[in-house]
């Protein structure tokens, strides 16, 4: 489930919840029970074990990589 960050605009409070996308608009109370929330632009970190792509073949591309220097 998608975690959306908020700020209160009451109390400043920034806060984390947890909740279906079809619910992403709704309202969303802060700890504090204040109701005058803004929800925040999220980045989104991706992280994985996997290497980039490697190329393969002989040149790397761009003039002296490829060969066409002499």
């Amino acid at each position: 489930m998608p975690r959306y960050d908020y700020r209160c605009r009451a109390c400043g409070q920034t806060f984390e919840i947890s909740r279906p996308m079809s619910a992403a608009g709704d309202i969303a109370r802060c700890p504090e029970g204040h109701e005058d929330t803004v929800k925040l632009l999220s980045t989104v970190a991706v992280t994985g074990g996997a290497a980039a792509p490697r190329a393969t073949g002989g040149g790397g591309g761009g003039c002296c990589g490829g060969g066409c220097c002499g």
